[in-house]
Formats: C-alpha cells, sequence, structure tokens
C-alpha cells in the first residue's frame, strides 16, 4: 500500500513538473553542475544575473597563496541549496540554449545568496539586480573578495594568472 501512495505521489509530482516547465517555470531538487548552473529534471538552468567563477578557476589570498573559488563557490551552493524544492522562474535562453531563471529555495533568491556570500558576482552586463549584495561582499571580503580573483568572463577569456593579472578589485 505504501509503495502505491509513494508511486502516485511520484507521478503527481512529475506531471505537476511537466506543467511547470511549459509555463516558463521549473521546480523540483537540483544538482549543482558549478557555481551560476544547476539541473532539475534534466534542465541545465543558469542562474540569473550573476557570474560565479568557473570550476577550474583558481583565486588567490592575501598571502599570495592559491585556491580553487570555483570548486568552492559550487560546493557552497550545494551546501546551501542540499536536497531541498527549488522554484525558478524562466527569463532567458542563454547561447548554449540553457534556461536562464531567477531560482528560489523557500523565499531566497539563490543568486542573491550567492553573490551575497561572496560566490559570484553581479552580471551587471545582464542585470542591475544583485549590486548591493556585491558591494555588501565586497566590503565584508566574503568568499571571492577575501583576495585576488579574475573576473570569471575574462577568465574564460583565456585571461589566466600571473603578475600583472591580480590586482585588489
Amino acid at each position: 500500500m505504501k509503495s502505491a501512495i509513494r508511486n502516485a505521489i511520484v507521478t503527481l509530482l512529475l506531471s505537476a513538473a511537466t506543467v511547470a516547465f511549459a509555463q516558463g517555470q521549473i521546480f523540483g531538487v537540483a544538482s549543482v553542475i558549478d557555481g551560476d548552473t544547476i539541473e532539475i529534471h534534466g534542465e541545465r538552468i543558469r542562474l540569473f544575473g550573476i557570474d560565479a567563477p568557473e570550476s577550474r578557476q583558481e583565486c588567490r589570498h592575501p598571502d599570495g597563496s592559491s585556491w580553487r573559488c570555483g570548486q568552492q563557490a559550487a560546493l557552497a551552493l550545494q551546501d546551501y541549496i542540499g536536497r531541498r524544492l527549488l522554484t525558478c522562474e524562466q527569463r532567458d535562453v542563454d547561447p548554449y540554449h540553457r534556461t536562464v531563471a531567477q531560482c528560489r529555495v523557500a523565499d531566497d533568491d539563490i543568486s542573491a545568496w550567492l553573490v551575497a556570500s561572496g560566490w559570484a558576482v553581479a552580471f551587471t552586463r545582464y542585470s542591475h539586480d544583485y549590486v548591493e549584495q556585491e558591494q555588501q561582499a565586497r566590503a565584508a571580503r566574503r568568499g571571492i573578495w577575501s583576495g585576488d580573483f579574475i573576473m570569471p568572463w575574462d577568465w574564460r577569456r583565456g585571461r589566466r594568472p600571473d603578475a600583472s593579472t591580480y590586482k585588489p578589485h
């Protein structure tokens, strides 16, 4: 009997997820791909308005030692969302055909949390929604702001660390 109820609940949730996809909303438990990309029900979702260090990207501590800030950003996101239900509202589709969405866990905006915690920056090329959170994280020297780093968009374009690239932000 319990398995029949469980199967009915799973079927209902999957049906609701299909309806939600059709209406520009996606909800479910997410897998973290990197610091600004998740996957729900096989759908890759780029978090709206932010840019996080790439998975292989390194940052530099004030003492000059490097650390895998991109990996840490992804781990921080995974710790934050855990296995909780996310609700995402599609805002756009990026050039890689990923859904760009504003996602929430409970009532909390995930992008706002990432930027405020210092694990991502406001992607002002697309939105100014998270500029205030970035200013607060920078002032408090949280996450990537604790040392020096290359902006993720510059890192993706091939800019890599040398003596001239690490400057305080």
